[in-house]
């Protein structure tokens, strides 16, 4: 089945509606097209506008077995999506970032960096990236692809792992990274949103609030090349209602060195 009622569905009031019959605690979502409007709305909105979210977190060091996590620094940061509703049904999720690192306490922006495996100052950068339509994500019924080879990624309807406790829904969610990027690199991301605000079919977007953690390999600003390790992210954070929700001193600097970034490219 193709996604192109999903829009029409939910201002209708028509998305999928808990099982009756299921035990308390759990959210029959089992369709993907209740998995793709469910999605939809939290990471973004069943409408075509930015949604900005706003995270900060720690970064740590991995090396070896025998050695702790070590945290390194902190980080603040916007993510902006859209979601645009394409000519054949499905969608594509579009967006922007830009993180910025702070010092270990989070009180500054960390401009140098004294680099504890190798001594050195490190010139310290922000972490940008981005890209307007047909370099997103394809988003229908039958997986997550990237748009520029999604005709050559098999189909994979669409399932989510969705639960309920304490009056709130959440979704589990493996980060798809496009091909070839260098190991080791995983995202597990879970939202959050409360149930009341979840059953209500007319909300084209919720207010979600997430948690996740990322593995990557090391940032190229720290010169780590040839050491043995990865870095481990733990982030949270939240969908604002707009970019002027954002924190004042991240915003200043944000539209200052990358103004492009603070809106999606449309065509």
């Amino acid at each position: 089945m193709g996604t192109g009622g999903l829009l029409v569905a939910s201002v209708e009031g028509a998305l999928p509606e808990f099982a009756p019959g299921t035990a308390p605690g759990s959210v029959d979502l089992a369709t993907p097209e209740a998995n793709l409007a469910n999605f939809i709305r939290m990471m973004a909105s069943l409408e075509a506008v930015d949604c900005p979210w706003w995270y900060n977190g720690t970064v740590y060091a991995l090396i070896g077995e025998t050695m702790n996590p070590k945290p390194l620094f902190r980080f603040s940061g916007m993510e902006l999506y859209l979601v645009t509703h394409l000519d054949d049904g499905s969608y594509e999720l579009t967006g922007n970032t830009v993180t910025f690192f702070r010092t270990l306490d989070g009180q500054q922006w960390l401009k140098d960096y004294k680099n504890p495996f190798t001594d050195k100052i490190n010139k310290v950068g922000a972490a940008v990236q981005g890209g307007g339509p047909g370099r997103g994500f394809n988003l229908s019924t039958q997986g997550i692809r990237f748009s520029r080879i999604k005709d050559t990624i098999p189909d994979a309807p669409l399932k989510k792992w969705w639960n309920v406790a304490a009056d709130k829904v959440w979704m589990n969610n493996d980060t798809v990274y496009p091909p070839g990027l260098p190991a080791p690199r995983g995202q597990a991301q879970s939202m959050f949103v409360g149930l009341s605000e979840f059953t209500d079919s007319g909300l084209q977007r919720l207010s979600t609030v997430f948690s996740s953690t990322v593995t990557m390999p090391w940032l190229e600003w720290m010169d780590m090349e040839g050491h043995e390790g990865h870095l481990l992210w733990h982030a949270a954070g939240a969908k604002l209602p707009g970019i002027d929700a954002l924190p004042t001193d991240y915003r200043k600097r944000a539209e200052a060195e990358y103004p492009d970034r603070m809106v999606v490219a449309r065509q």
